[in-house]
């Protein structure tokens, strides 16, 4: 069968065509189409819902446009993205997904957008992918902007949120941080490119003339005699040791803000290596907690905070040869509508025909898994 999906969560647009067979546990895809469309929020400081709104309203068409000159033949299902995520821009592409529904008249899937980075990992954004053999329980650490979650996943489409954040999620921790520091937005890129210079070349100066002074004669740190002299920088792990697996990060984010505002020399990477730590060192410890106590084999790690090089390499380090991990591609770790299509798919086979009128879809902003 071929499904159309559409992704408007939050500030990216997204729709793809795929060719999709077989059952739950040996699932098979093709990509036929798939279009994305990349909003600039950088003047905003963060997303602007109702300018997303506008954006999605003005990408989806163009997008619709181009993935159904890819493929001639009909499509035989929606999947939607109908949360979480921003209800303004989840909105518009249910809207969508509706007139076409209609006009087409095929079903609508409406698909969870968390339940779509889990499947992430096992998609690829172009070509033909298949269903590896999964040894459950998985467990789904799922990072980014919005959320921060330990998921046990006993099969496809049986989820227990086993662990939260109770206040900021760790991409959102991020773009918080890199704020404080005067960095552009999306500022979790531009942080991490901060603590790799440091992670690199072993520095620990906190004098930002000092370290820009040293890296500019290429050396690999300032002389030990100029480094015993400067203060270190160490950041709490909020919730390290509680009992459960839920997560903190507003208590980092203020440590942040009293270093700056007490050290008005500080070196920007030095703060970004010692911020990227403690979030990476926290979520590995409650990861590995979990592991420990479900008796996991197979681990997920996705969302957008995916894509961080120090979150991959630390967690292959911490799950060992005997489990196995699996992170998205590049392009499938930001939102994206092939994750969409992949679990609605898995959705379709699940409903056994017996779907929602399209017209009874909404937006659910705080959807959970």
């Amino acid at each position: 069968m071929k499904i159309l999906s559409i992704e408007t969560s939050c500030d990216d647009t997204g729709i793809s065509i795929l060719e999709a067979k077989g059952g739950i546990k040996n699932a098979s895809f093709k990509v036929l189409a798939d279009s994305l469309a990349i909003q600039d929020h950088a003047q905003y400081g963060g997303v602007f819902p109702m300018m997303a709104k506008k954006e999605h309203i003005k990408n989806l068409p163009i997008l619709l446009n181009r993935v159904l000159k890819k493929t001639k033949s009909p499509v035989d299902a929606i999947a939607v993205t109908y949360g979480p995520g921003l209800e303004p821009c989840l909105w518009t592409g249910i809207v969508l997904a509706q007139e076409l529904s209609k006009k087409w008249n095929i079903p609508v899937i409406p698909t969870n957008h968390m339940e779509g980075h889990i499947l992430s990992v096992f998609a690829k954004n172009k070509g033909k992918f298949t269903f590896p053999k999964i040894d459950f329980p998985l467990l789904a650490l799922l990072v980014s902007g919005g959320h921060t979650e330990l998921v046990l996943v006993k099969d496809f489409g049986k989820y227990k949120i086993i662990g939260k954040t109770l206040d900021d999620a760790a991409g959102e921790a991020f773009d918080k941080g890199a704020r404080m520091m005067g960095l552009p937005y999306p500022g979790g890129p531009h942080l991490s490119k901060l603590a790799e210079i440091i992670r690199k070349r072993a520095l620990k100066s906190t004098d930002i003339f000092l370290t820009e002074k040293f890296l500019a004669l290429g050396a690999d740190a300032p002389p030990q005699s100029l480094q015993n002299h400067l203060p270190e920088i160490k950041f709490p792990r909020p919730m390290m040791h509680s009992k459960n697996f839920d997560f903190s990060f507003s208590g980092l984010k203020t440590a942040v803000l009293y270093y700056i505002r007490d050290n008005k020399k500080y070196d920007k990477a030095s703060v970004a290596l010692e911020f990227e730590n403690a979030v990476v060192e926290t979520l590995i410890h409650k990861t590995k907690k979990a592991i420990e106590k479900y008796k996991i084999r197979t681990v997920v790690v996705a969302g957008g905070v995916a894509v961080n090089k120090h979150l991959r390499k630390e967690m292959k380090k911490a799950v060992g040869k005997n489990i196995k991990l699996y992170v998205p591609t590049k392009e499938l770790s930001r939102d994206n509508s092939v994750m969409i299509g992949v679990a609605g798919y898995l959705n379709y086979l699940k409903l056994k025909g017996k779907f929602k009128k399209a017209s009874n879809i909404k937006a659910v902003g705080n959807l959970s898994l």
